[in-house]
Formats: C-alpha cells, sequence, structure tokens
C-alpha cells in the first residue's frame, strides 16, 4: 500500500531495538482518513472470505479494527488483556508475550462474542514475530470459529512471524513489510 509506505517515510521514526515509531497517525494519535483507506483495503484482500466478525486486541488494533469491521459491515470485537467487572460469564482465554513490552499477560473474549458460525478476521497494527497473532488466533480455535486470515498494517519481515504464518498455511496480509530499519540513519526499507 504506497499511502502508507509514504507515510511511513514521512512520519515514522526508527529507534534502537527495531522500534517502529508510528504514533503519530496509527497507535496514539489517529489519522481517522487514512485508516479508512486500511479499512477499504483490507475488505479489499479478504472481501471473498466469508468474514463475519473481525477480532482485534486491545488497546492498538481497536481503532484499526473499527475502520475494518466498517467495510465488512460486522461486529468488532476485541480481546481484553484483563478481566473486568463488565465481562460476565465464562471467557476464552490465552497468554500473549509481548515484544514491545517484554511481558507476557492473558488475554481473554467473552463466550458470548465469538463462536461456531463465526469466520474470524484478524486484525492489528504490528506483525513482528506473531505472538499477538498467535494468541489471537488460539482464542479463535478454542471458540470453535473458522480463521479467515490475518491482517496487519505494518509487518517487521525481518523479524519472520509472518512467513511462518503463512508456511503454516494461514492467510496474512501485510499493507506494508519492512525489510530492514537503521536507527543511527532512519533509513527504513520495505519488502
Amino acid at each position: 500500500m504506497d499511502l502508507l509506505k509514504k507515510k511511513i517515510l514521512d512520519e515514522g521514526e526508527v529507534y534502537e531495538g527495531n522500534i517502529l515509531k508510528v504514533d503519530c497517525f496509527l497507535n496514539h494519535q489517529i489519522d481517522c482518513v487514512f485508516l479508512h483507506e486500511v479499512g477499504k483495503e483490507f475488505h479489499r484482500l479478504f472481501k471473498d472470505e466469508g468474514v463475519n466478525k473481525i477480532l482485534t486486541i486491545e488497546a492498538s488494533g481497536i481503532a484499526i479494527g473499527a475502520f475494518v469491521a466498517q467495510e465488512f459491515g460486522c461486529p468488532l470485537v476485541f480481546a481484553k488483556k484483563t478481566k473486568t467487572k463488565n465481562i460476565a460469564g465464562d471467557v476464552y482465554t490465552t497468554q500473549v508475550e509481548s515484544f514491545t513490552h517484554g511481558t507476557t499477560y492473558d488475554i481473554m473474549i467473552s463466550r458470548r462474542f465469538l463462536g461456531e458460525g463465526d469466520r474470524v478476521l484478524i486484525v492489528d497494527d504490528f506483525l513482528a514475530i506473531g505472538n499477538a497473532l498467535r494468541g489471537l488466533i488460539q482464542l479463535v480455535k478454542d471458540s470453535g470459529a473458522e480463521l479467515a486470515g490475518c491482517g496487519t498494517v505494518i509487518e517487521k519481515g525481518y523479524q519472520h512471524g509472518g512467513d511462518k504464518l503463512r508456511e503454516e498455511g494461514i492467510k496474512v496480509e501485510s499493507l506494508a513489510i519492512v525489510e530492514s530499519m537503521n536507527a543511527d540513519t532512519g533509513e527504513i526499507v520495505f519488502r
């Protein structure tokens, strides 16, 4: 997606530790006009997959998921990282190790919102080694729903999480795949 690559080059920042900071348009301050285009692109890529639910993880995936769900005309469900009083009854739960935060946490979804008959598209902001997607895929499997595929806005191709998921037969579409980054020069190379 050329629009995304341009935005990354114009507005993104590369930090030590393989960090690509795009919080000015994607995951802190939200560029809604841009995310509308992201939603349309994911719809184009997955429109023939029978999607009737969009699934993401809080917090950065929610805005993306909302625009994608709007394009599909279906609900967005997001996995919560902490159990709260407003999650009533049984939940599907699994653990996810966060590359960015260096922690492991439980994610959960109320059983009311995901189950047999659902065909699920998972969306998220980043794909690095794939832990968040793997956790969400596990929740889909546990619920008896079917996985239609996974869509990520930015994939760090050099960390190979997307490659491994694709090797397993999972449809993964990333709108931009970063092949390398240099924190000293700020250079970003796309696949």
